[in-house]
């Protein structure tokens, strides 16, 4: 079985425009379903720190999408939004709960 893939994105959001972000995050989660995606989070840290944070079922499911052609949902929202960010890909080791 292949394993779990997580990927984040961090950036920092002008407080003015964190409204746009929460908007968006939900515009961007209510149209198509990539293929393999399993949970997407918004997550709010301190100081204007938000992260994007994207479970997918395995490495191929996030390939499949890189390789569309298209940019990345999340990635466009933040351009939209002037953020400047960066991201990460891991891997899930272990996991627990539900």
């Amino acid at each position: 079985m292949n394993a779990r893939i997580v990927t984040t994105v961090d950036a920092t959001i002008d407080p003015e425009r964190e409204q746009e972000l929460l908007e968006g995050f939900r515009r961007m989660n209510a149209g198509p379903t990539p293929e393999g995606l399993v949970t997407s989070e918004l997550l709010r840290g301190q100081g204007g720190a938000w992260r994007l944070q994207t479970t997918w079922r395995d490495r191929e499911a996030l390939m499949a999408v890189r390789s569309s052609g298209e940019q990345p949902a999340a990635l466009a929202l933040l351009d939209r939004l002037g953020a400047t960010h960066s991201h990460s890909v891991f891997t899930v080791e272990q996991s627990y709960g539900a």
